[in-house]
């Protein structure tokens, strides 16, 4: 048992290691604040996951125009005068390009829950949207990704840092960190979001956010409904553009 867990320690923090990467910086470039003013058209990719649907009742709130971008309509519920469903897949480019025309940005909650073996949804979604953007001169692109990648690897807390990411999440951060690198190395005002361990508790209206967030031993959460508020915040304030930014309580 002691071996079993020695193996254990030094395997989470070999992938660890492998996770992290330097700090996405790119410096911005003037101007980038679009002059939209307080009403836009976004295109909200993963729709239907728990920041997904946060995000488009959220934007609908503030009365932006909601393009949801889902695989299965009838999983979204939420209707209003000011959404459209666009059905796709995200590894279809076609479906993707048509979904993204005539948006002002994209806000993506790309997520799924295949975590037991290798997968490139993640990425080569990415790398799709970030397509059909260029070819849709859609210039802002919002990323959710993780705490626990890139600069940010092991700030998940002790507990995820050695146990949950090494045994559940290993491919699936993996395929973050191909994620992230995509969009680093796009040509859009982008702004990659980096929560720590979510749930589903009422906002609070009041969080941490710094490029250098989370914590090496002890863990943190946020609400998805605070994400989904920092993310939308993003499309117009340019403080984080070109960068990666943690959110957490």
């Amino acid at each position: 048992m002691k071996i079993i867990l020695i193996i254990l320690v030094l395997y989470a923090i070999a992938l660890t290691i492998a996770l992290a990467r330097k700090a996405p910086h790119r410096p911005p470039q003037k101007p980038i604040s679009r002059g939209w003013g307080n009403r836009m058209r976004v295109l909200v990719i993963g729709a239907t996951g728990g920041t997904g649907r946060e995000l488009v009742r959220q934007a609908l709130d503030l009365g932006h125009e909601v393009t949801a971008f889902v695989r299965k309509p009838t999983k979204l519920k939420i209707a209003h005068p000011h959404l459209r469903v666009a059905q796709g897949n995200v590894r279809d480019y076609a479906s993707v390009e048509a979904a993204m025309r005539g948006q002002n940005a994209v806000l993506c909650a790309l997520g799924h829950k295949r975590f037991f073996w290798p997968t490139r949804i993640l990425s080569e979604g990415t790398r799709n949207i970030l397509r059909a953007m260029k070819a849709c001169n859609v210039p802002r692109f919002i990323c959710e990704s993780s705490l626990g990648v890139g600069n940010a690897a092991g700030r998940l807390g002790l507990p995820a840092t050695l146990f949950f990411v090494p045994l559940v999440l290993p491919f699936y951060f993996w395929d973050r960190v191909r994620q992230e690198k995509l969009v680093e190395e796009s040509d859009v005002d982008w702004v990659i979001v980096r929560p720590t361990t979510l749930n589903n508790q009422p906002a609070r209206g009041n969080y941490r956010h710094a490029p250098n967030l989370g914590s090496f031993i002890l863990p943190t959460r946020i609400a998805r409904a605070d994400v989904a508020d920092f993310m939308l915040k993003q499309l117009t304030d340019d403080d984080y553009v070109g960068s990666a930014v943690g959110v957490a309580w």
